[in-house]
């Protein structure tokens, strides 16, 4: 860290206060350069996406680079009329008086992002902050150097420096920073360290966005193309080596169907990642012997339909599917966040939803189901950051649909318009005349 923690902070402030930040002009500049940076090292980026978790370059394009790209054009087609005040209705004893919202940037704003998508889950909120016209410290994730260290050199060469800091580092780092007094902070990562972050935030009032984890179920209906389910689930499951926070992390469904559905993601497994997983180039790697071994101690939480082979040596875990699973087995008592897919059986509907219930609100809820009805009460009878029907992980994608978690999976929301709401104040203006 160049500058102390309270001289950057003090720095970017003052700039923010010469008011260099809140022109369109300035936020627009700074999206189309975050883009340049993107499209015009997107292979260097995923060189180092892969020196750090063995991310295909294929899937660093798409679930990283190219996915803030498109969050940026979403942005920018749109941010002029976001920005735009909105009128407000005054009651008649007012008559004659003018309303009107307008979004004023916050300030300084501090972004903390996690190491399994370095790139999307650091770029994607600081693009939200920049187009709300706040100042920016970036702080990359340590457990992924490669990537931290490709961020910031390129970070400090397209953006605006004056404005935009980005600060390298650990927990003595991160530390140090949650110690000023930023004006936002948003944190992607798990709620141990969210509760760290609030504390911390506690000591200036400062607003916090935490977009946490949790246990994200699938459910599968009876009357489904189960061929069709295992497909689905094996792909969002095991993409990034199940080192995604929004992956289903356990299925739910009713014995019969849990029977029909074992060869079926055996083979969608398969017809994936091939017969060895382990020399499949699109397969990645635990990004470290830690986050390894904790995973490994979960492979005998039930019988395995397919995978279970690891290599400590080069943190390769095998995409493994476990049916029998009891609902207190060790795999099901914390998110799994690898490669491993439990199977839980459930009489039906209503113990599936009751299951959920029970536990702490998931960052996401997925179902696969012909019914309306199922679909209906899924919807108002559960409690989850999001809810995906028939594909998981979608809905992360779709800019116009706010990105967050409820309860232990998370407060605030971002994405598109949201990212806006979260890094601006809705400032309420009344214009009375005066004769």
């Amino acid at each position: 860290m160049s500058d102390h923690p309270n001289d950057l902070v003090a720095r970017l402030r003052a700039i923010f206060r010469t008011g260099r930040t809140k022109p369109l002009s300035w936020r627009t500049e700074q999206l189309q350069c975050l883009r340049a940076l993107l499209t015009e090292n997107g292979r260097e980026l995923a060189a180092a996406l892969h020196g750090d978790l063995s991310k295909s370059e294929q899937e660093s394009m798409s679930t990283e680079v190219d996915f803030v790209v498109r969050e940026i054009d979403h942005t920018l087609e749109r941010l002029a009329d976001w920005l735009r005040p909105e009128a407000a209705p005054v009651p008649d004893w007012l008559a004659g008086a003018q309303a009107r919202t307008q979004y004023d940037p916050l300030g300084v704003v501090l972004v903390i992002s996690p190491w399994n998508y370095p790139v999307q889950l650091l770029l994607a909120p600081v693009a939200g902050a920049l187009a709300a016209g706040n100042a920016v410290v970036a702080k990359p994730s340590e457990l992924a150097p490669a990537t931290s260290a490709v961020l910031a050199r390129l970070l400090r060469k397209y953006l605006d420096t004056e404005a935009i800091a980005v600060v390298e580092g650990g927990v003595p780092e991160t530390t140090a920073l949650l110690a000023q007094r930023f004006d936002h902070i948003f944190y992607t990562g798990n709620g141990r360290v969210g509760r760290v972050v609030m504390r911390a935030a506690a000591e200036y009032l400062t607003p916090v966005t935490l977009e946490l984890g949790g246990k994200s179920p699938a459910f599968v209906d009876t009357g489904v193309d189960l061929a069709v389910v295992a497909e689905r689930l094996i792909a969002g499951k095991f993409l990034n080596a199940g080192q995604t926070c929004v992956a289903p992390d356990y299925v739910l469904t009713d014995p019969a169907t849990a029977r029909a559905l074992e060869p079926l993601l055996a083979a969608a497994l398969e017809a994936r990642y091939g017969e060895d997983p382990a020399a499949s180039p699109v397969y990645g790697r635990i990004v470290n012997e830690r986050h390894f071994d904790r995973l490994a101690a979960l492979l005998d939480s039930g019988r395995t339909v397919i995978g279970g082979e690891y290599d400590r040596a080069s943190r390769y875990l095998a995409p493994t599917v476990l049916a029998d699973v009891a609902p207190d087995s060790p795999v099901m008592q914390e998110e799994i966040f690898g490669p491993i897919l439990p199977i839980v059986k459930v009489a039906g509907l209503d113990e599936a939803i009751a299951f959920v219930n029970d536990r702490a609100r998931p960052l996401a809820l997925y179902a696969f189901s012909q019914s309306e009805e199922t679909r209906r009460r899924l919807s108002s009878e559960t409690s989850s950051g999001g809810l995906g029907l028939g594909l998981p992980l979608a809905h992360l994608a779709v800019s116009d649909l706010p990105f967050g978690g409820v309860g232990e999976s998370g407060m605030g929301s971002y994405h598109g318009r949201y990212s806006i709401e979260t890094f601006s104040h809705r400032k309420a203006i009344l214009e009375v005349p005066m004769g």
